[in-house]
């Protein structure tokens, strides 16, 4: 079953994101639990407890990325004038103040989701369009200014 679709570019950038928590991340905290053990009574030791608290959070991140990246479907990015994953779209609001997002499942600053409310109205549109965004707090209009 496919759960997102991910540009190559996207995946990979999961797949550097994964390297780093699987290798040296992971040393990092294996390290910090080997020398909060030194510290004795594991039962009080907060630094041992952070420790593995922090090792589970990892973990769970890890898990997370591989479930992600074995259920995507890797699509070709979007090029040309016509929204896909991966475009860099502007757009302008009721009030004709614009923001720039990039649709992408990885997320992150400046992204919104192909699922999203805004990620959804715009996927297929074009340049002048004008989409409907249901989004939680109420609908509004965006018009898509240029995609790049």
């Amino acid at each position: 079953m496919v759960d997102e679709r991910l540009t190559e570019k996207q995946a990979d950038a999961l797949r550097t994101e994964l390297a780093e928590l699987e290798g040296p991340r992971r040393e990092e905290v294996v390290a910090a639990i080997k020398k909060a053990r030194e510290f004795g009574d594991l039962s009080e030791n907060f630094e041992y407890h952070a420790a593995k608290n922090e090792q589970g959070m990892l973990e769970a991140r890890i898990r997370t990325l591989h479930a992600r990246l074995d259920g995507a479907e890797i699509v070709a990015e979007s090029k040309g004038d016509q929204v896909g994953i991966g475009s860099v779209v502007d757009v302008a609001d009721e009030r004709g103040e614009t923001l720039t997002v990039e649709v992408s499942a990885v997320g992150g600053t400046g992204t919104v989701s192909p699922t999203s409310p805004l990620g959804s109205a715009l996927l297929g549109r074009k340049p002048g369009e004008t989409v409907e965004v249901a989004a939680p707090r109420g609908a509004w209009h965006a018009t898509i200014v240029a995609i790049r």
